[in-house]
């Protein structure tokens, strides 16, 4: 059984007297441990396909099935829930809390599962030590590298074990170099096992994955193995 499987989905929203078809009845199936990048121009549907694969909305019409759950019939509730427990996203602008050093900024998402604070401090100290940032556990934000600040963002999205991890143009407010690292982790963490979905207008960013989906008009364009990811390549974290 496929992890995610879309059938037929459409999203439409209706804007006055106009409708807008975001989404086309489109056909999508992601195995787990895959490494999908999702691809396409403003306005192909690549936002609002990405907020259906986050729970952070619900298809008009179609199927939307995540780890045997049917999602389409969700409310808002129900698609928190699901969204806390099954999927770990990371963004463009790491939304960190400024004022919390990095072992409480990891550790919020478990504070909201009802955790204890001993198990809530070890399992923030195992993410952040498993993506190169043991000797940060107690800066803040404004202390670290961009780099840095998105490497705690990735480990707040792995602390609950999450089946998927998505990420939104996790390279868009990096640097080159600093972009390269944050990729070569993504690459680490899949080859460990993580099912990692990437957003992104990059096609270089997009060629480390291992299948690229392409949008267009609220259509999957093209859906195929990426032509050539990058290598992987050992860089010191900094």
């Amino acid at each position: 059984m496929a992890l995610l499987q879309l059938t037929q989905i459409t999203r439409r929203y209706v804007m006055g007297s106009e409708t807008i078809h975001a989404l086309r009845e489109i056909n999508i199936s992601i195995d787990r441990g895959e490494y999908v990048a999702i691809m396409g121009p403003s306005g192909s549907g690549k936002s609002t396909l990405m907020n259906l694969l986050g729970c952070l909305d619900t298809p008009s019409s179609g199927d939307f099935f995540l780890n045997g759950i049917n999602v389409s019939l969700m409310d808002d509730n129900q698609l928190a829930e699901l969204r806390n427990r099954e999927i770990g996203f990371v963004f463009q602008s790491f939304h960190l809390l400024p004022r919390s050093d990095a072992l409480h900024n990891v550790e919020l998402p478990l504070i909201y599962s009802g955790m204890t604070h001993a198990l809530r401090r070890k399992r923030a100290l195992e993410v952040l030590d498993h993506v190169g940032l043991a000797d940060r556990v107690h800066h803040r934000p404004n202390e670290m590298s961009g780099g840095q600040r998105q490497r705690v963002a990735v480990a707040r999205a792995l602390v609950n074990n999450p089946s998927i991890l998505l990420a939104d143009e996790p390279t868009g407010n990096l640097d080159s170099h600093t972009g390269d690292e944050i990729m070569i982790l993504f690459e680490e963490l899949w080859k460990k096992g993580n099912t990692i979905i990437l957003v992104t207008h990059e096609e270089e960013v997009a060629r480390h994955a291992r299948r690229i989906i392409r949008l267009r008009d609220g259509l999957v364009a093209s859906d195929e193995p990426s032509s050539g990811h990058s290598p992987v390549r050992t860089l010191p974290i900094p």
